[in-house]
Order: structure tokens, then sequence, then C-alpha cells
């Protein structure tokens, strides 16, 4: 049996003295060794989408492989992929590393310095685990094992009170009312407010499950709160102190169980950075980061992103940034965000309509917010974009059926958009004789004021023409008419052009038609321009 093997290994003389033992074992079949634990979850994410059985058999983890400890990447992996048989490579082999090793799922450790019989045993101890459980998945309990589990979605405020809550509450109403199954974890820990949005009181919390070592079924069932709605609420604690008890190791133990009973998993993860929710960002499919378009919130976005690339956390093309309260007039526009945080853009902008949200937000009742809000829309349409929305059957499906919730109602909108199309038609076309009369008057006023331009200019070019003359005693009326005139174009060339001195200054008076709708068609509406020149010579 040839036993595939996936070394994570950070120091480079490390990764090649592994990968030459490695080499020299028999039926082995070594990968090239990841150099981090997020390429490391990545490969294996990454595997078992295409297909389970592309999974490696054997995971070697150094302990110095970073920027995650190794533990916690390790109890990660196992939740993640539980066939996989991970091994601990570690220059402490003490019985207290290997029963914390064995606790966190590892299926044995390898001292440092390396050896080839130690090594040898170790991976083919785990392979041979590897291969029976998955022959017991396979044939007994297939639905135990799904690989990475549900989809991860992350939502982060580049500061404070961008609407990060708001937009990860309606994500995963979106997403509920679609048929999927979905988990709503609120990882604000210091300042979480699901539970007022949605009109929750829970006295369980996220920092309940901090000092179980083992999440089942059970235990997760009792933490999680079952909403109106059918979402399933993991709240942030009502002291604010206890989110310390959150730690990195808690918050992947806890993704880990969620993602394997869900669909999916939505976080908010609120506008600061600590250890719990920047493991959940480093986990995500898909992480948010949720901007206005304003200069503070901008930079705000820009320092987040940095930060998440120098802690190795996420880099900037895997964050997608989303504007919120946008505006067509905003200065800032989703493109100039885009090129300044060097993140992808969402296609899908949310407008500015507080108004729409205040009402449902001061009653706590965020699942009722009307299905024509334009926040709604587009926070429902963004969530089509993630692919959050299950595809419904073209034929409604011989399922179960659930009963119809307020938020379900909401995301009629979205099952019936051809039947808005057609009451949007059926509204412009009543609205479509006075929006053309609107338009003639702001027409007419155009061509008003522009005659009334056009007359002005022609006035101040005569007076000067006509003053230049009067100095050398010239033509002043010829000059006068003939510089005016030439000013004019040819609609409205028939204008009645005048000039004379007025004491010390030379007067021009130019009156001319204004058209109707087009040039040429007068109505005999005239305007008037005046202008004047300081005459110079002899007194």
């Amino acid at each position: 049996m040839t036993i595939r093997i996936l070394p994570a290994v950070g120091d480079i003389d490390s990764a090649r003295a592994l990968g030459t033992l490695l080499s020299q074992l028999p039926d082995a079949e070594p990968a090239p060794p990841v150099a981090d634990t997020t390429a490391l979850l990545d490969t294996l994410a990454r595997l078992a989408a295409e297909s389970l059985d592309e999974l490696p058999e054997v995971v070697l983890v150094h302990e110095r492989v970073g920027p995650v400890p190794a533990l916690d990447v390790i109890r990660d992996l196992v939740l993640r992929f539980p066939a996989v048989g991970v091994v601990l490579v570690t220059a402490d082999a003490s019985t207290g590393v290997l029963t914390a090793a064995m606790d966190s799922g590892a299926r044995g450790i390898v001292g440092l310095p390396l050896s080839y019989e130690s090594l040898a045993e170790r991976v083919q101890a785990a392979a041979a685990w590897s291969t029976g459980m998955r022959r017991h998945l396979g044939n007994g309990t297939p639905e135990l094992y799904a690989g990475p589990g549900g989809t991860l979605v992350t939502v982060t405020g580049a500061k404070g009170g961008v609407g990060a809550t708001v937009t990860a509450v309606q994500l995963a109403l979106a997403a509920q009312a679609s048929g999927r199954s979905v988990a709503l974890l609120d990882l604000d820990l210091q300042s979480g407010d699901v539970a007022s949005y949605l009109d929750v009181q829970f006295r369980r919390s996220v920092a309940d499950l901090a000092a179980i070592s083992d999440i089942n079924p059970r235990v997760l069932q009792d933490a999680v709160y079952t909403h109106d709605t059918g979402l399933g609420l993991l709240l942030a604690p009502a002291e604010g102190e206890r989110g310390e008890e959150i730690t990195d190791r808690v918050a992947r133990q806890v993704l880990g169980a969620l993602r394997s009973r869900y669909d999916v998993v939505v976080v908010d993860c609120g506008a600061q950075l600590n250890a719990a929710n920047a493991a959940a960002v480093e986990l995500a499919d898909q992480a948010l980061l949720l901007v206005t378009p304003d200069v503070v919130a901008v930079r705000a976005a820009k320092r987040m992103v940095r930060m998440w690339d120098r802690l190795q956390i996420r880099k900037a093309e895997e964050t997608r940034t989303v504007v919120n309260r946008f505006a067509r007039g905003t200065e800032i526009q989703p493109s100039l965000v885009e090129r300044v945080t060097g993140t992808k853009i969402a296609r899908t902008t949310v407008p500015a309509a507080f108004k729409e949200l205040q009402s449902v937000v001061d009653a706590g009742r965020m699942q009722d917010l009307d299905a024509r809000s334009t926040v709604k829309q587009a926070l429902w349409a963004l969530a089509g974009e993630l692919g959050l929305v299950a595809e419904q059957p073209a034929g409604g499906g011989g399922g179960r059926r659930r009963k119809t919730s307020s938020s379900d109602k909401g995301s009629l909108s979205l099952r019936r958009r051809g039947g808005d199309r057609g009451a949007v038609t059926l509204e412009f076309a009543g609205m479509f004789p006075i929006l053309l009369v609107l338009m003639t008057i702001l027409w007419q006023c155009a061509l008003y004021g522009y005659s009334y331009s056009l007359a002005g200019n022609a006035a101040d070019e005569a007076a000067r023409a006509a003053t230049a003359a009067y100095a050398v005693d010239g033509d002043v009326a010829g000059a006068c008419s003939a510089a005016g005139g030439e000013h004019l174009p040819g609609a409205w060339s028939g204008a009645d052009i005048s000039c004379g001195p007025a004491g010390s200054v030379m007067k021009a008076t130019v009156k001319t038609d204004v058209p109707l709708f087009f040039p040429g068609f007068d109505a005999g509406w005239k305007v008037e321009g005046t202008a004047g020149a300081a005459l110079e010579g002899d007194d």
C-alpha cells in the first residue's frame, strides 16, 4: 500500500532532513513540504474538495511550523479531517508532550533529531490507523466524514459602527431562507450585539464551551439557541471580561464543531482583533471586511489588512471588502477602496438607508426588515454573490415542507424576481408622462439660461468693439453690430444689437429670442443682455 505523506515544516534545513528520510521509507509517497499552518489547511481543504480519497494518509506537523501552535493545528486537523493520521515532530519527547499531543488527536510523536527507525514506525502506524478509519467510515457511517465541513464566512468591521453585525445577521437570514442550515456565531466578545438585534435572551454563550475539551453534538446543542427563524445562535458572553476565556484553541474547536453540523457558519468578528476572531478569519472560506466610504474607515481597513498580513492570518488578496452606506455621489468609490486596501471588492454595495433599519433595530427584530428595503435586497444579493444562498429546485422538489417564517416571507423577493420586474415596469409606465413633462420643463429652462448667457457675452464683445471705434472716430454702430453678431450662433443671429455712450461708459444692449424646445423655433420670448466698457480719450 502506498502511504501518502504531507509534511508541514517551516525551517528549510529541517524540511530537507525530513524529506531525505521520508524518501527512504518503503511504499512512501511524500509530498513537497508546506511552510506554515495556513498553507497546510488550504492544501488539505483543496484536496478534500476534489475528492476525499485525495487526502494523504499521514500529516507530519513540525513543532515550530507556525503561525498557529502545533498542538492547536493538530486539533483543528483532527476535527476537519478525522481520517487523516497526524504525527507531531518535536524535540521534547517527554511524557507530558506525548499526553498533550494525544489529547489533541495526534497518532504519535517523532523525536528530534530524526531517526529512520522512529520515523518509519510512527508513519506506518498512523497510515494503518488512517486506512482502517477510512474503511470504517466508508462502509458504516459515511455521513460522519464531511471533509472541511460547512462554509465559514467571517464579517469584520474596519472600525466600530460600520455595520458588521447587521451584515452578519442578514447574510445568515438569507442563507437560512434558502433552505440551508445556518449557525450565527458572535465573536465580538466584549460588545457583541447579535442577541439584541434578534431579540434573544439566553444565558448560555460561547464562553461556556471554553473549558470543554471535547465538544460533542449534545454539548454544542446545549450552548446554541435555536431562533424562531431557524438560525442557530451561539452568542457572545454577557460579561465582556469572559471574552478572555475564548482563546484561539477554543475558537478553532468551536468552529470545527459548528461546521460539522451546519451548512453555513457566519461569524460576527466585530472590529477588534483578538485571538479568537483571528483564528476565525484564518479558517474562513470567505473573509469579509466591511468599510464605509469615508477616509477614516478606509484607513482603518488598510491597517486591518496589513495587520492580518503581518500576523500571517490572511493575505489581502484573499479578503473581500464590502462597501456599506454607499451613495453614487460619494467621492470614495469602491474601485478606490480596492486600490488602497489591495483586497478584492464585492460587486454588491450596500446603500446608505439607515431609516429603513431604525425601526427594526430599535425593536430588536432584524428578521422583520421589509423585503422592499434596499439594504436587505443588497445584503441578500451579497449572500448570493458569496454562494451562501442554495438554489431552489425548478419544480419545487418533493422534500419536507417547513413552516414559512417572517424572514422567509421577506425572501420571496428573491424567488419572485420576474414578478417584481413586472411590477416595476408598470410603475415606470405610470410615472413616464410625469417624467416627460419634468424633463421638458428642465430643458426649456436650460435653453432660457443659455440664451441669456449668449446675450451677455455678445453685449460684452459689442461694448469693447464700440469703445475702440469711438476712440478713433470710427463707425461705432457698425463695429458694435459686427462684434456682437460674431459671438451669436446661427439660431440666435437675428438679435437686436445697439451701442451708445452713457457718460464715461460705452453701453451695449443685445436682445435675442429664446427658442421653444429647439433652436430656430421661436415663441416670442426674449432675453436682454447688457454690458459696458470705459471710454478712453481726451476730455
